[in-house]
């Protein structure tokens, strides 16, 4: 009798936490007011250093998958034992349908305290309460007859399988209510932005792979790398950008004001620090914003003022030096479109020639400082501020059997802003060396280059690639892990046979 007590305990909490869960979802739907998400941000700032370099260079995007799935769980952990405890509370005073209204109202301020949204804490309110209402009551009679014992098994059974059916129509329910509107309208003050995508697409390479893109990166293509899965939710009319710390005279910028200064349509690269030496992590847009320096020097920083730490609305930091920040983009603009919710709608700042996680999205404030500070992922043990390593790509897509038998080996080369001068493929594991073909340079000085070179295979080759910089540096041959400066090495891949 014990155990069918605790496994019916057990089966009505985790029905009530899932069904929370799902009402939640079902009146939020995925943004910063699901409950999941005040988790998963916990479980991301707690979670040490050590483990999410792990994670990243183990299983890497699939990382964010198993943080957010600890979430999912813990959020029906948390919603389950407020369940547990309502239906104790009923016991002690004797009154079963008070189960239902005591988990309700649990879920309800739990709901409440972990978004700040008391409104929208009914949609994991009402399920829980529900399914503890319906699953709830005496397990066995005063005579511990079998039917008792049948019918509450019944009532659990059915509170799951309630449970189960909530969460599959929430699901549904919020693909219904989700708009079709395209949420990317045109950028403001974008005149300018079509021409130089056309200058880029005139300066591609004519490749015979469909699948390698060219100069310029899709919006729905371009890697994403953020440090929850949750993006702010910030409008361009609440949307500000304050200059604290060592400044003669603090300042807020508001986004009708920045839209109002110089614009710039700008082609720039961006290459994630965490990515394998061939990963899928690098890729160019043409950006439409504003230069920053003059706005940093009108808040008239400290003599003493050697470094900024920039802050963004998801909670994310980032230390480097003013130098390095006066030469940054103020980006409101992508491909001619405005900035995506998943690109740092409605700002986010470009610093030429370093590794991508210096390029803060929803950016809400620049700090200058007198003294270094270590930003979010150098507390978790990464270095990556510092300039992109040079590096040639190899990718799958750029591997194409031509018609008459031969080879096309194609792909991009970015070494930031010292450009791309010259990269050499070899088909015979580095005996050898031939330069390929680059496509035209351009005038943007942190941008990649294509690279294309055609080949008659006489069955299996160890094919590499290698870079050279504008400044005549070779790409090192050491290989290096992501963690802690960033992948570097020659990419290598078997072709043929």
């Amino acid at each position: 009798m014990i155990d069918d007590i605790e496994r019916r305990d057990a089966l009505l909490a985790a029905a009530a936490g899932t069904a929370a869960v799902a009402g939640s979802y079902l009146v939020t739907g995925w943004s910063p007011s699901f409950v999941v998400r005040p988790v998963d941000r916990v479980i991301v700032d707690l979670t040490p250093g050590p483990i999410v370099t792990a994670a990243i260079e183990t299983v890497g995007d699939a990382g964010h998958l198993l943080h957010v799935a600890m979430a999912i769980a813990t959020a029906i952990g948390l919603f389950g034992a407020v369940s547990f405890v309502g239906r104790r509370l009923a016991d002690r005073v004797g009154s079963r349908p008070l189960a239902g209204v005591a988990t309700g109202a649990g879920a309800w301020l739990l709901a409440a305290g972990l978004t700040g949204e008391p409104a929208l804490a009914i949609g994991p309110a009402l399920p829980a309460a529900a399914v503890v209402a319906i699953g709830d009551g005496p397990i066995a009679s005063a005579d511990g007859s079998s039917t008792s014992v049948d019918s509450a098994r019944r009532r659990t059974l059915g509170a799951v399988a309630g449970a189960l059916g909530f969460v599959v129509s929430s699901v549904g329910g919020r693909r219904a209510l989700a708009t079709e509107d395209d949420p990317l309208a045109g950028a403001p003050r974008s005149a300018g932005a079509e021409s130089r995508i056309r200058d880029l697409g005139s300066a591609s390479l004519e490749l015979e792979s469909d699948d390698l893109h060219g100069l310029v990166s899709p919006i729905d293509g371009f890697y994403n790398v953020d440090i929850s899965e949750f993006d702010p939710e910030v409008t361009t009319e609440e949307w500000s950008l304050t200059f604290t710390g060592e400044t003669g005279a603090e300042r807020t910028v508001a986004f009708d004001d920045l839209i109002d200064r110089p614009v710039e349509h700008r082609a720039i690269s961006l290459r994630c620090v965490g990515e394998p030496l061939n990963g899928r992590k690098l890729d160019t847009a043409v950006w439409t914003g504003t230069p920053i320096r003059p706005l940093l020097e009108s808040v008239d920083p400290s003599g003493d003022c050697d470094c900024a730490m920039l802050h963004g609305a998801d909670g994310y930091y980032v230390q480097f030096p003013v130098e390095v920040l006066a030469d940054g983009f103020l980006a409101w603009g992508m491909n001619g479109r405005e900035l995506p919710p998943s690109h740092g709608h409605p700002v986010r700042v470009l610093i030429p020639g370093h590794w991508g996680e210096t390029n803060v999205k929803w950016l809400t404030e620049i700090e200058l400082l007198e003294t270094e500070e270590e930003g979010y992922w150098e507390e978790r043990g990464w270095e990556g501020t510092g300039e992109v390593e040079t590096v040639a790509k190899l990718w799958e897509e750029g591997i194409t059997d031509l018609p008459d038998g031969r080879i096309e080996l194609a792909g991009h080369a970015y070494a930031g802003t010292r450009g791309i001068d010259r990269v050499e493929v070899s088909t015979d594991g580095g005996e050898s060396w031939t330069d390929a073909t680059l496509s035209e340079p351009l005038a943007d000085e942190d941008v990649w280059r294509q690279w294309r070179h055609v080949f008659e295979p006489d069955g299996t080759h160890e094919v590499v690639v290698r870079a050279t910089d504008g400044t005549g540096t070779l790409q090192t041959h050491e290989r290096s892990d992501p963690s802690p400066t960033g992948a570097s090495g020659w990419v290598r891949r078997t072709v043929g046979g």
